[in-house]
């Protein structure tokens, strides 16, 4: 018997990279997944990948009706929700001075607010599962050696991050646990930042003790599907840094 067996999961930002890997190995691990994303095509080709176990839905993360209305078709669909990953996320990169406030605001209204809103709209069904799991995605960005160009970015993750705590505190008693991660994973965005800026990314990289970047479904989808597991049970309220090593978020 597989260790999520039983369970329906939500992953948003599903149809590409981290979101699409953290799908692929929640299914492995026996959930029925909830593919969520804003281009439909790559959702439903995701949900293919996976079979009978997984359905698409469409859902804008930066609108409260579609968050709404996602987790009513999610509970139609399979009867309930017992874990939720936010992943979803527009990343507002720069330097401070030439970060437009749209860009920031963006970033904000798709990470941390979409969080909340979801966090909130699930919380009912979560709590009814009886072993709900919420994973929130930050970044190891919040604690680099250098946090140039990447202020507005870490602001937004970290809003996200304190948020699962506080869910953590207040929601432990429903018996739903809240754990963040901070991956670093051979994802499109991260591909694009080694093509765009690849000497930074090359000093970046040596500072990585296993020397190496992630894998989207095998380092990082397989890990946030152990976190899920009944394993964990009793592990709420931290951030795991899935990193190879690199970050230090004490």
């Amino acid at each position: 018997m597989a260790a999520l067996d039983g369970r329906t999961a939500i992953v948003t930002g599903a149809g590409q990279g981290v979101g699409r890997g953290i799908a692929l190995a929640l299914a492995a691990a026996g959930a029925r997944v909830a593919v969520v994303g804003r281009t439909l095509d790559k959702v439903e080709g995701v949900a293919a990948e996976i079979g009978d176990a997984a359905r698409a839905f469409r859902c804008d993360v930066k609108d409260a009706a579609s968050i709404d209305a996602l987790v009513a078709a999610v509970v139609g669909a399979f009867g309930g929700i017992d874990i939720l990953v936010n992943n979803a996320q527009e990343v507002p990169l720069g330097p401070l001075a030439e970060v437009s406030d749209e860009a920031f605001a963006a970033g904000f209204e798709s990470g941390p607010l979409a969080s909340f809103r979801l966090m909130k709209a699930c919380h009912p069904h979560l709590k009814a599962s009886g072993q709900g799991v919420i994973v929130n995605l930050a970044t190891s960005a919040a604690v680099r050696w250098d946090m140039s160009g990447y202020g507005a970015y870490a602001a937004v993750k970290e809003a996200t991050r304190i948020l699962t705590r506080a869910a953590a505190a207040e929601w432990g008693v429903d018996g739903i646990r809240a754990l963040t991660i901070a991956p670093h994973a051979d994802s499109p965005g991260l591909k694009a930042w080694i093509e765009g800026r690849p000497e930074e990314a090359e000093a970046f990289f040596r500072t990585i003790p296993l020397r190496r970047i992630g894998r989207c479904e095998e380092d990082i989808g397989r890990a946030v599907a152990a976190l899920c597991g009944p394993e964990f049970g009793y592990f709420t309220g931290a951030t795991v840094p899935l990193d190879g090593g690199q970050a230090n978020f004490d």
